[in-house]
């Protein structure tokens, strides 16, 4: 968060610089006298750069801003514009001295010259936003925003200003309102990575989890990084799509996004869980092979089971009577024994349900009476 303020508040003093300069001779006329004044504090200003500015440039250049502003602050309309223009001049310098707030009430003071134009106003108005959330002050940065927005439709900034309005009440953990400015910019067309992952929390935290899943599922291609494929597996089993989480898993897995043992155990895991058991059990007999799961009791057990629900006679029996062999439990012979019998497969069972009976399972004793 500190290197993202500082960030910021750089950002905002390069913009505030840039901007005097335009806005010193575009509205009032100005004496030659002020404007060379304002030049000369622009430049000394420019010459303090981020990590290396003189402290005491610094508060000259902010003691002589504030006092020509206050001097300025009741002239006429030049006097008024001038007046603005050192509160920001004054702002610029705070933000190098590392205050967003002091540098936000500034541009506070410069939108209140009678003489400054909207497009002005609207200006300092985004500016003092990003200076007060910088800042800490969030709720006052999201009235800024909304005040911006309000009164800029038609500005080639407005997107970009909603998106970071967006952002801030989900800070904020403000859904519903995040939501309300969200759903006009879903409308535009495709999202950025980062514009996603917003889009998926603001959704999620409103509860709708099948769109947000909808739009996660959208923005996903073969550039996606992993992060994002994992995200909307996520979601789709909170939303109770567990075939789908199988399915997203499965593609990523696919793509080389996911590669872990641990990662391919959650796929084989999800492939159980969302209906699609015989896709499970290929993937731990290809693990098994690989020797990048363990041949032990679970994994032979989940093999088993996955075979088993997959109705594949011959892979289930196999897979049972190796695990069977492994664990010498008599439960797990009479179940390999049971699910023979039920298959059709007599030989099998005999064999299964003879080896659970030497091993003392008096259940196995009466299937094998069936043989009799």
């Amino acid at each position: 968060m500190v290197d993202h303020k500082r960030a910021l508040t750089q950002w905002i003093g390069i913009v505030l610089l840039s901007a005097l300069s335009v806005t010193a001779t575009a509205n009032e006329p100005l004496p030659g006298d002020m404007i060379q004044d304002l030049n000369r504090l622009q430049s000394q200003l420019a010459s303090q750069t981020s990590g290396s500015a003189d402290p005491d440039v610094l508060n000259s250049i902010i003691a002589h801003a504030r006092a020509q502003s206050e001097r300025l602050a009741g002239g006429n309309r030049a006097d008024q514009w001038a007046s603005a223009l050192y509160h920001q001049l004054t702002a610029s310098a705070l933000v190098r001295q590392g205050d967003p707030l002091a540098a936000a009430d500034e541009l506070a003071s410069a939108r209140q010259r009678p003489s400054v134009p909207d497009s002005q106003v609207r200006r300092w108005l985004r500016d003092e936003a990003l200076l007060r959330r910088a800042a800490g002050e969030r709720g006052q940065a999201i009235t800024l925003y909304e005040q911006w927005l309000n009164e800029s439709s038609g500005s080639d900034r407005y997107a970009e200003t909603a998106w970071q309005l967006v952002r801030l009440l989900a800070e904020e953990e403000r859904w519903q309102e995040a939501m309300e400015w969200l759903a006009p910019l879903l409308e535009q067309g495709e999202l950025t990575a980062d514009q996603q992952t917003l889009t998926h929390v603001v959704l999620r935290n409103t509860g709708d989890n099948a769109q947000a899943l909808s739009w996660l599922l959208n923005g996903l291609s073969a550039e996606s990084d992993a992060e994002a494929w994992r995200q909307a597996a996520g979601l789709a089993q909170q939303a109770g799509q567990l075939g789908v989480a199988a399915a997203v898993w499965e593609a990523a897995w696919q793509l080389g996004k996911f590669s872990t043992p641990e990662e391919r155990r959650t796929l084989i895991e999800l492939h159980m869980a969302g209906g699609t058991p015989a896709r499970a059990a290929e993937h731990l007999e290809a693990a098994l092979e690989a020797d990048s799961l363990p041949r032990d009791e679970d994994t032979l057990r989940l093999r088993a089971t996955a075979w088993q629900q997959a109705k594949d006679v011959d892979k289930a029996l196999a897979a049972w009577r190796e695990l069977a062999a492994l664990t010498q439990t008599a439960e797990d012979w009479r179940r390999y024994g049971q699910l023979a019998y039920g298959w059709g497969e007599d030989a099998q069972a005999e064999a299964a349900l003879t080896q659970a009976a030497d091993l003392g399972d008096d259940q196995a004793e009466q299937w094998l009476a069936y043989f009799d």
